[in-house]
């Protein structure tokens, strides 16, 4: 059994990460900003004797990062597993989007993710042995407003991971790129409600994709499924869309040019929302 580090574990995919590794037997060091303003995954590991230890760690922060698992390997011992899962969203076009808003998703989804890999590398290149798991999302290889600044993050920690399979493969460490679809978190049915007023029509339009797609909601579980399968097979595959949705809609961008996918993006709204009806059998309109 493995000693896992998973982030961002106090809710949503996090959680079900942490779950479904300690339920398989893994030792599983849960990390969140805030443990006491989330006590749910503590009190399940407690109620099931589960081996899983929860602690406050800001990925956000160089010091919390360095200190937490520091104290992890002085107390549990080497880290074995790696699950960069901790991230956030903002919605907004480029234009609209406050550069703080953009520097807080870019400071947490990518400087976090990059943190905690600087942390746990020398340890697995000494022992020759370990695997770093980054939780990115299809939005890692497809940006559509008002999802830029998200798309952007993800773009970034694939395009990190990429340098890291190379640089890490020489000392036996495995990397994996884990891509979920519209998965039912907190953050999709965030991204499912209209929000406020804008010059751009795109806000609405992904609200309305998403609010469809989660009429049939995936559970955060299938991620923690395919995690804990990538964990225990050995596999050396890079990337792994999870979910229904994952690999249709990269399917999807890989069969258009750059220039097609812009003018769908940019068409009317009759326009895209027929041609999401037509592609994907998905009615996203939001009700008037």
């Amino acid at each position: 059994m493995a000693s896992t580090l998973v982030t961002g574990t106090s809710k949503g995919i996090g959680m079900a990460v942490a779950l479904e590794l300690g339920r398989a037997g893994h030792t599983v060091h849960a990390t969140m900003r805030n443990p006491d303003g989330a006590p749910e995954l503590a009190q399940i590991a407690k109620k099931e004797g589960l081996p899983i230890t929860v602690s406050a760690m800001d990925v956000d922060s160089d010091s919390s990062v360095a200190n937490g698992i520091a104290a992890i390997e002085r107390t549990r011992g080497p880290i074995d597993v790696l699950v960069n899962n901790a991230g956030i969203e903002k919605r907004g076009t480029t234009e609209e989007l406050a550069l703080s808003e953009v520097r807080a998703v870019m400071e947490t989804n990518y400087f976090g993710a990059l943190r905690c890999i600087q942390a746990v590398m020398p340890g697995m290149r000494a022992r020759k042995s370990g695997c770093i798991i980054n939780v990115t999302s299809v939005s890692g290889k497809i940006s559509s407003p008002p999802l830029g600044a998200y798309a952007a993050s993800k773009f970034a920690l694939e395009a990190l991971s990429e340098s890291l399979a190379q640089e890490a493969k020489m000392f036996n460490i495995r990397v994996a790129i884990v891509q979920p679809g519209i998965i039912d978190t907190a953050m999709a049915q965030r991204i499912g409600e209209a929000s406020g007023a804008s010059a751009y029509p795109h806000t609405r339009r992904m609200a309305g994709l998403f609010a469809a797609t989660l009429k049939n909601p995936s559970s955060p579980t299938l991620v923690g499924e395919k995690i804990r399968e990538i964990i225990e097979s050995g596999t050396w595959i890079l990337r792994h869309p999870v979910g229904p949705t994952a690999a249709p809609f990269l399917q999807w961008r890989a069969a258009m040019s750059d220039e097609q996918w812009v003018d769908w993006g940019s068409a009317d709204d009759a326009t895209w929302y027929q041609r999401v009806q037509s592609d994907f059998g998905i009615d996203a309109r939001l009700p008037e």
